[in-house]
């Protein structure tokens, strides 16, 4: 095996995927149930570009308690809204959230076809909202943590019996890995317990869905997994992950580099991945008779 170069991805731009990794996270959470569920991500509401993040339709056994505690407060349509680490969760966010719900339901093919007593909304963010939270107390809402970092809005008047806010930060470290992880400053210990966890699946989607998650986790927290890599033989989608990161850099120098001459391509390569300037000009495959010369002016 060829010895691993350290990168720093914040040298490069690298815009996280947030929302399909929580797409991929929620479908985990809510395994145990994935043959009652049915997803549609980025529902539209209407012809105009007012989307759900994510609608979940329970299309069997409709009437019993999911396995997740996520789950429990989830009904026939399920409204679910997700603020990655960089969005804040104001109490415009809040109200924006059960519109959307409210057109959902008004949007039906016929009267009270979707009931409101079959709903739910919930609104997931990583750190704890405290002034959304304060706002909604003011205005009558009562606010019960129902499980760790799962707070049931309830006496309120946005008309759903099932509101529920997720703290994703103060979820149990033993049963929401795949969500814990969505972070930017994850913990080691939550990381071995998604990969742990990771090991149970076998379908292709169940995978797919593991690796969106990893993806958004390790270029959010590149370090971190590459400690955690060295002292432990993990699993083959980190492996892997982890050397598609490489490579993703290794092209984003590549092509940088050729927006300026030859000779600032090496010496941008050999920077930001620390690569000698025979393996930078391997990269950029530079001519073997125009390497002295460039050499000699590095």
């Amino acid at each position: 095996m060829c010895e691993r170069e350290t990168i720093n991805l914040n040298d490069l731009p690298n815009k996280i995927q947030w929302h399909p990794a929580f797409y991929a996270a929620t479908s985990l959470e809510l395994n145990d149930n994935k043959e009652e569920l049915e997803y549609r991500i980025e529902y539209n509401l209407s012809k105009e570009p007012i989307r759900i993040d994510i609608l979940i339709v329970r299309i069997t056994n409709k009437t019993a308690t999911m396995h997740n505690e996520i789950g429990h407060i989830m009904r026939t349509y399920n409204v679910i809204e997700y603020k990655s680490p960089d969005d804040a969760l104001t109490i415009d966010s809040f109200y924006k959230t059960v519109g959307y719900a409210c057109l959902y339901k008004g949007y039906g093919k016929k009267v009270n076809e979707i009931p409101l007593e079959e709903m739910s909304v919930s609104i997931f963010r990583e750190g704890y909202p405290w002034k959304l939270f304060d706002e909604l107390k003011i205005i009558g809402f009562e606010i019960k943590e129902r499980y760790p970092g799962i707070y049931y809005l309830t006496e309120n008047t946005t008309m759903f019996p099932a509101v529920q806010i997720v703290v994703i930060s103060q979820l149990s470290q033993d049963k929401h890995s795949s969500l814990r992880i969505l972070s930017k400053h994850v913990k080691k210990e939550d990381v071995k317990l998604f990969l742990k966890e990771a090991e149970k699946y076998t379908e292709k989607e169940d995978r797919d869905n593991i690796d969106a998650v990893l993806q958004a986790s390790i270029s959010a927290n590149y370090e971190l997994y590459e400690s955690v890599r060295e002292e432990y033989v993990m699993c083959e989608a980190l492996e892997r992950l982890m050397h598609d990161k490489i490579e993703e850099k290794v092209n984003i120098g590549m092509r940088e580099g050729r927006k300026e001459s030859n000779l600032a391509a090496i010496k941008n390569i050999m920077k930001k991945l620390s690569f000698t300037a025979e393996q930078a000009m391997d990269l950029l495959e530079i001519p073997e008779s125009q390497r002295k010369m460039m050499i000699s002016q590095l």
